[in-house]
């Protein structure tokens, strides 16, 4: 394939190494967020502000529109254009896109299966031969796990404008339907979204209530920017992951499960996927798993099928839940015994 510069995987023929990586580093901050002002850019980068002027330049020169305002620091904006330009991609990120584009045709954003097979296929006509192949190979190797849909799909436009507001701090209006199906109207500055498996989750702060809350996407109704900007708020949490799981988790009822399960601790993390803070090592074959499941029902079948020796400790209702699951299965079996 031959060399253009802004390819995709590619190499710029007119341009040194150290230029085509100025690019990619100065167009993802272009991308990451509505304006920079140009002393900012030059200190992110490492230059003055004459190469920034002749990088942003380049851009254009690729069909990136980006937009210079005037000022005693002047900034320097990506605008939407009307065409796609060429993508500045490094190999890694390319690959990663790629791969993100076969997995999303069973992904959880509504229509967009078909969209990323579109995407794929341009994607690899231009990918430079050895990314295909890697790509390829890794396809290849990789069985994905199918079944029924986990939860409900959302939105991709709905989405994508979440985000664009998240990115720039812009207040929205929506109404929103809790578990139960009611509806009630909410003003939130967001502050990012979270994936979960098939479900999304917005963190926001809630004008109304005056606290941080965490929303299902797909139970938004009709959300809509208002065009007005607000200041960034500190999350009281590492991340807007850390905050949802911390939110789902106090949402539930906590029904803490207690069993003494003949194991190493190291075993027992590995299969029975808890923390390390959740097991306390007895012996080398004993331990103690103090647990808090979304469910007793989901607990019992998991420890059941581990193929390993336990006793439940508390609460009853896990020795309840597991004396069920033992009836049916004896009564599944029981022809077969015969």
């Amino acid at each position: 394939m031959r060399s253009v510069p802004g390819l995709i995987g590619g190499h710029t023929g007119d341009v040194t190494d150290t230029t085509s990586g100025r690019l990619l580093r100065l167009l993802s901050l272009l991308q990451a967020r509505g304006e920079w002002p140009g002393p900012e850019l030059c200190e992110r980068l490492g230059v003055s502000a004459r190469t920034v002027r002749r990088d942003v330049e380049r851009l254009r020169g690729l069909g990136y529109p980006v937009r210079a305002s005037l000022g005693a620091t002047g900034g320097y904006r990506l605008e939407a254009g009307a065409a796609m330009p060429p993508l500045l991609l490094d190999d890694e990120e390319a690959v990663a896109i790629a791969v993100g584009l076969r997995g999303a045709a069973g992904g959880a954003v509504a229509g967009i299966g078909e969209s990323s097979v579109r995407a794929l296929a341009k994607l690899e006509q231009v990918l430079p031969g050895r990314l295909r192949r890697r790509v390829n190979a890794l396809h290849a190797a990789t069985t994905p796990l199918t079944g029924p849909p986990a939860g409900p799909a959302v939105d991709p436009e709905a989405l994508a404008m979440l985000a664009v507001a998240c990115r720039d701090r812009e207040r929205l209006r929506f109404g929103y339907r809790d578990r139960e199906g009611a509806g009630t109207g909410r003003l939130v500055e967001p502050y990012g979204l979270v994936s979960a498996g098939r479900r999304w989750y917005l963190v926001a702060w809630d004008a109304g209530r005056e606290d941080w809350r965490t929303f299902r996407v797909d139970r938004l109704v009709d959300p809509r920017p208002t065009g007005v900007r607000c200041p960034p708020r500190e999350l009281p949490a590492a991340d807007a992951a850390a905050f949802v799981t911390r939110s789902l988790a106090g949402a539930r009822p906590v029904r803490p499960a207690v069993l003494t399960v003949h194991a190493s601790a190291e075993e027992l993390a590995e299969r029975f996927r808890v923390t390390g803070e959740e097991v306390e090592p007895v012996d080398e074959r004993t331990c103690i798993v103090r647990t808090a499941p979304d469910s007793l029902e989901w607990t019992a079948l998991r420890i059941a099928f581990l193929e390993l020796d336990f006793e439940v400790r508390e609460p009853p209702e896990l020795a309840g839940r597991l004396a069920e699951v033992g009836r049916r299965l004896l009564r599944a079996s029981g022809g077969a015994a015969r």
